[in-house]
């Protein structure tokens, strides 16, 4: 009997017995997951970069589409509801009555716009830089309290200040003046002028100008000589900003000129825009908005460069 079960324990060891190549493919490590391409894995964060900038891109570009074929439409396919999402019969009905108005000239309007916008820009880049450059340079016991008072008017809304400031535009007679609605916009634009212009002659180093002082020039010279030529970015943010707010500023407008011959052009296009009952002409509108933007869209192309730097320089002090 021993001699039977010597016999039957070989082939029971047999059947749990790996055999060798098993053995040693169940013991080889496992294979790591196969990798991206060494490209792909290299293009991945550039094409998130531009994924990302596309649709911030649309976001904002889509409602000047809507405003310019809106413009182009028929009055009865902008009246049209719902909306549809391009204009399928092309029309310039809407600027053909822009142009034919009833009686108001639009390009007087469009006249009284430039001459309050470039008005507010100048006064505003004239205070903003001498008050700017003295709070920057020039040192003097309270001068920070008074840079912070200065800045605290920035946060008062307008609407609280429109009953002082019709009083006050009567009291001197700038009631339905141009010039009086030029200081009423110079008076709101220059504490956040002051800001910028304040933080960019302090980012100007003090060797340039110590060698200013050194070659005889005053106050006066080495603001214009040698302080300004290097702040032009912050001047021309500055400017931009203040030109910008005047040309498409409304309410103000509205408040404190009555006189139609005296109006700016956001105020001309709705009184154009205007129907009967108090309906409203969208297309017509936005057809004078997109007029409108013509000139800001010029000119920030133009001088982005320098917009784009010197609220980089001035804001990230």
């Amino acid at each position: 009997m021993s001699g039977r079960r010597h016999e039957q324990n070989p082939p029971e060891r047999a059947e749990h017995e790996e055999s060798p190549p098993d053995a040693a493919l169940r013991s080889r490590p496992k294979a790591a997951p196969e990798r991206l391409p060494a490209a792909i894995r290299r293009s991945l964060p550039r094409a998130a970069w531009w994924t990302v900038c596309a649709s911030l891109a649309a976001l904002f570009l889509y409602p000047l589409y809507v405003m310019i074929t809106y413009s182009f439409k028929s009055p009865s396919e902008a009246a049209a509801a719902p909306p549809t999402l391009y204009p399928h019969d092309p029309s310039l009905e809407h600027y053909r009555a822009l142009a034919g108005n009833g009686g108001i000239d639009v390009l007087d309007n469009v006249r009284n716009s430039v001459v309050v916008s470039l008005g507010t820009t100048l006064a505003t880049l004239v205070l903003s830089i001498l008050a700017g450059y003295g709070f920057a340079r020039l040192r003097f016991p309270g001068s920070n309290l008074l840079f912070f008072a200065a800045l605290v008017t920035f946060m008062v809304p307008f609407q609280a200040l429109v009953t002082p400031l019709y009083l006050l535009l009567d009291d001197f007679g700038l009631l339905n003046s141009l010039l009086g609605l030029t200081l009423v916009y110079t008076t709101s634009q220059l504490p956040f002028g002051l800001f910028l212009m304040r933080n960019s002659f302090a980012a100007v180093p003090r060797s340039l100008e110590e060698a200013a002082r050194l070659d005889g020039c005053g106050n006066l010279q080495t603001l214009v000589r040698v302080m300004l030529p290097v702040a032009v970015p912050g001047v021309i943010a500055t400017g931009l900003l203040a030109y910008f707010s005047a040309w498409n500023e409304f309410f103000a407008a509205l408040i404190f000129v009555n006189e139609q011959e005296r109006f700016t052009l956001p105020v001309t296009l709705s009184v154009i825009a205007a129907g009967a009952l108090g309906s409203r002409d969208w297309g017509v509108l936005q057809a004078g908005v997109t007029v409108t933007i013509i000139p800001c869209v010029i000119i920030y192309v133009l001088l982005q460069k320098y917009y784009v730097g010197g609220l980089l320089s001035t804001l990230g002090k």
